[in-house]
């Protein structure tokens, strides 16, 4: 095991990565994994282009048996994850492609998806689902299903069936007791009470990024009611930064884990100015904590 440096990207591949990790060195993990079969990011062995279902949730959750191991015994994690539709696998796309969609970014799909007998074609395949089911197989524990609701979602060109308009976000913890700080909302009498499942968040961009990012609103509550004042937040599909860039508005620190080196030189960009502003901060904390 190697020392674990914070406020840091780990370029590499999330599994071998998180095994170099020492164990219960992570307060909470909060993430977006490459949804099933929806783009190809352009680099070897990536997660996301498995040809069946079943062989990517089981990949995706090896990943997280390693982030299990890593979290503190009051560390939880959270997991934001897209569904898709079983395609016709002769169904072509606008590039005459089947079985798979292309990313307008241009990289080469050497894939097609592969369905066995059960999936039918147009049948929505329930991945959050299965993902959810087999994380507790495991041995987590489900806390919550997160109704992330997109009001400026994109219109659907589908006429047979109601355009989506939400995603899921599941929270697990490790063991029954875990950190958890309340978290409230307000009421239409200006009231307090327990904040709801269902949260209405438009969806975000970055310019610089070839990939959709999740929005730093859908990440400030769960940072804040999961990672203590002085813990770490992970996130293993670090894309852009957002985790960190939430983490660190919070003060706290964080670490992340990217696949592509691209990525990784538009998260330092991104981020580099905050990172320094925060060293900055600590070392004036320390200055004045030993007076």
């Amino acid at each position: 095991m190697t020392e674990l440096k914070t406020n840091k990207v780990y370029v590499g591949d999330c599994l071998d990565v998180l095994k170099t990790f020492p164990s219960e060195s992570i307060d909470m993990c909060i993430t977006s994994p490459p949804y099933w079969g929806l783009r190809d990011y352009g680099v070897d062995d990536q997660l996301g282009l498995e040809e069946t279902p079943e062989e990517f949730i089981d990949k995706l959750c090896d990943v997280f048996d390693e982030v299990k191991r890593v979290l503190r015994p009051a560390g939880s994690c959270w997991v934001n994850l897209g569904d898709s539709y079983c395609r016709n696998p002769n169904q072509q796309d606008k590039s005459g492609k089947t079985g798979i969609k292309t990313f307008k970014y241009g990289y080469d799909f050497k894939h097609k998806k592969k369905y066995s007998s059960d999936y039918k074609p147009k049948s929505l395949m329930q991945i959050p689902s299965r993902f959810s089911i087999e994380m507790t197989n495991r041995g987590w524990i489900l806390r919550n299903e997160i109704i992330w609701h997109k009001p400026s979602c994109l219109p659907a060109s589908v006429k047979d069936r109601y355009t989506v308009d939400f995603e899921k976000m599941f929270f697990f913890t490790k063991n029954p007791k875990y950190y958890f700080k309340q978290q409230l909302e307000d009421t239409v009498d200006s009231l307090k009470r327990n904040k709801r499942t269902v949260w209405h968040i438009n969806t975000a961009t970055f310019k610089d990024a070839h990939f959709a990012v999740y929005p730093p609103d859908l990440l400030e509550s769960p940072i804040d009611a999961c990672c203590p004042n002085d813990g770490v937040v992970l996130d293993p599909f670090f894309g852009s930064g957002t985790t960190a860039q939430v983490a660190m508005s919070q003060d706290k620190d964080w670490v992340g884990i990217e696949l592509n080196p691209e990525y990784e030189k538009i998260s330092e960009k991104r981020l580099k100015p905050k990172i320094i502003e925060k060293k900055t901060r600590d070392k004036a904390n320390e200055f004045w904590d030993t007076k």
